[in-house]
């Protein structure tokens, strides 16, 4: 029996009002063998919508190559919210912030120079068109429309905080129209009058959504003048409620007091429908952290985005939860509620390290070196994502001579001769070091890594020429830019890996790949106690558990038992810092300042 989904004064179901009471579970930040537990628990909560973003730079990380496997399967967690119960939101806008890398935004567009993102600049329309002609032909089979459980979906995200361009919104919308898309279309953005105006399409019908955290009854105030200013009686939809925050390296975890947010949540219910963002937050696998941009600085989140939601990390109800769940049934009562589902961690031990070798000695097995007189960034080189290595060869003038490099973003390590120099970073990048080679050779060997903390996921840096990473200005010797360099992008690819040839030579000073061997008879999530490492990432089996650092606040990595095997595992770390990693632990609980 197909269903109706409409908005009118009401949400109406089958032509009967509804309240949504909604979580966001982002299908990619978790492996699909934790997706049943988290909606479950969604569901035990009194919940009876999912809402999760869809982000491009996933789905398309290389240009014309498509990827919808594994936890990329936006089609498989759909369908089992289905099964579940749940009805389901999608938010399919090119752009979803999110404290995810680029706010969604692929890092091959910003091969072409001077587009302007999230416009009506055609170079870049283009590009949205050929991506939502494969995604949304994939989604028009899950709107309530046609037998699935999808009753609305997002034209763009948070767009009032960024830009005013109405032909934009126009645009994109008619693009979904065009793929098929039927079910009600919204926008979402603050509850404030300027980014109202600016990022809503009020006056062609479409629903306008607020995101907040607080002071539910004001918020919901400003959003029914909105409305009515425009003649409109909808009913009052919070996309975002805030119930936690990401956290940053090097700053203190955040985190929001449990009965405290249960109250809010509760007038929020009394005067509208909500979404819980986040319900379980999850993972930034991979380099697909988000940063922050505060003055000058960029400020990279961290690897967990735990959120200090209502399920943890790992998925393990906390006690916000339980405050949740009662606050719903209060205002709810007829709604179905029951007890959540537990989530068991293991130690899986403690492994010596037998086998590392230095980035310096692998790197011409591991990657073919691309040649250019100046230097290329992150994207020309390469996808974008992880690090490059720049080698280049110096005259020797046999005294101390300057060195400067020029506009390069984001985290830079300078090695002469193979021997550490500096690392710089932002307010430091571009400050002039001394040098000076062998007195035996006519040559000076310079290697640069520069790491890729994460592009700026929201606000005024979003178009900024640092968002294109590695080296843009150059290299100077003296007073002179330097031509001649050798290109190695590492974004740890399978390729890249297998590649790795642990007997090239050994050196901790520098980068570093440590290989351990694991032989597990049981499998369990777990972390990985990353307390005496200094900066890298971890990968097991492959998978790329993301960034470690030891600046805290958090020292672990988690680690789903999904990227385990039965018997043997393999586990490669690579260490930046120079910091001789002589052992693997396991941890059955995560490590946080």
């Amino acid at each position: 029996m197909m269903q109706t989904f409409e908005i009118k004064e009401d949400f109406l179901l089958d032509g009967k009002p509804v309240k949504l009471i909604s979580g966001a579970i982002h299908y990619f930040r978790m492996t699909p063998g934790q997706w049943e537990d988290s909606l479950y628990n969604l569901k035990a909560l009194g919940a009876n919508t999912v809402e999760t973003y869809i982000p491009w730079n996933l789905h398309e990380h290389i240009e014309g190559t498509y990827d919808f496997e594994d936890l990329k399967d936006i089609e498989a967690f759909v369908k089992l919210a289905q099964e579940i119960g749940l009805l389901v939101i999608l938010r399919p806008s090119v752009y979803i912030c999110a404290e995810w890398e680029f706010g969604g935004l692929p890092a091959w567009l910003l091969r072409e120079k001077g587009m302007r993102l999230r416009s009506t600049d055609p170079r870049f329309m283009e590009k949205v068109r050929q991506y939502f002609s494969v995604l949304i032909p994939k989604l028009i089979p899950l709107q309530l429309t046609q037998g699935g459980p999808v009753i609305m979906m997002q034209i763009e995200n948070e767009y009032g905080s960024y830009g005013m361009e109405k032909d934009y919104l126009r645009q994109t919308k008619q693009l979904m129209e065009e793929f098929g898309v039927d079910v009600p279309l919204f926008t979402s953005d603050g509850a404030w009058d300027e980014v109202l105006d600016a990022g809503t399409l009020i006056e062609e019908d479409i629903f306008v959504t607020g995101n907040f955290g607080s002071h539910s009854k004001e918020n919901a105030q400003v959003m029914q003048n909105f409305m009515k200013r425009h003649g409109k009686k909808w009913p009052i939809m919070c996309m975002e409620y805030w119930d936690g925050w990401f956290n940053r390296w090097n700053e203190p975890i955040i985190k929001r007091d449990g009965q405290e947010l249960a109250t809010e949540v509760k007038d929020m219910l009394e005067v509208g429908s909500l979404n819980l963002y986040m319900f379980h937050g999850g993972t930034n696998f991979g380099f697909y952290n988000g940063c922050s941009a505060r003055g000058v600085l960029d400020l990279p989140q961290v690897t967990s985005y735990d959120y200090d939601a209502l399920l943890t990390e790992w998925g393990e109800p906390t006690e916000k939860y339980f405050h949740v769940q009662k606050a719903i049934k209060e205002v709810c009562p007829e709604v179905w509620q029951a007890e959540p589902r537990k989530k068991e961690l293991m130690n899986l031990g403690t492994y010596p390290i037998k086998e590392s070798v230095s980035l310096f000695a692998t790197k011409d097995q591991m990657i073919q070196a691309q040649q250019a007189m100046y230097p290329l960034s992150m994207e020309e080189a390469g996808e974008g994502y992880g690090y490059m290595l720049y080698s280049v060869e110096l005259k020797n003038y046999f005294h101390e001579n300057k060195l400067k490099i020029v506009e390069a973003s984001d985290r830079v390590q300078v090695y002469v001769d193979g021997k550490y120099q500096t690392t710089q970073y932002q307010e430091t990048v571009g400050e002039e070091l001394a040098i000076n080679g062998q007195p035996d050779k006519k040559e000076i060997s310079l290697d640069v890594l520069v790491e890729n903390l994460g592009r700026v996921n929201y606000g005024f840096k979003l178009n900024s020429p640092t968002q294109s990473k590695g080296i843009r200005g150059g290299i100077m010797q003296d007073i002179h830019f330097h031509q001649g360099y050798r290109h190695y992008p590492l974004t740890l690819s399978e390729s890249q890996l297998q590649a790795i040839d642990y007997t090239a030579g050994s050196n901790p000073q520098q980068p570093s790949f440590y290989r351990i061997e694991v032989e597990l008879d049981t499998l369990g999530d777990t972390f990985i106690d990353c307390s005496d490492y200094g900066k890298g990432v971890v990968l097991v089996n492959g998978v790329n558990l993301g960034r470690y650092w030891e600046v805290g606040p958090i020292r672990s990595l988690y680690c789903p038992k999904e990227f385990l095997k039965k018997g043997h595992n393999e586990v490669v770390i690579f260490e930046t810092e120079g910091r001789e990693i002589k052992e693997l632990h396991f941890s059955e609980k995560a490590i946080v300042d």
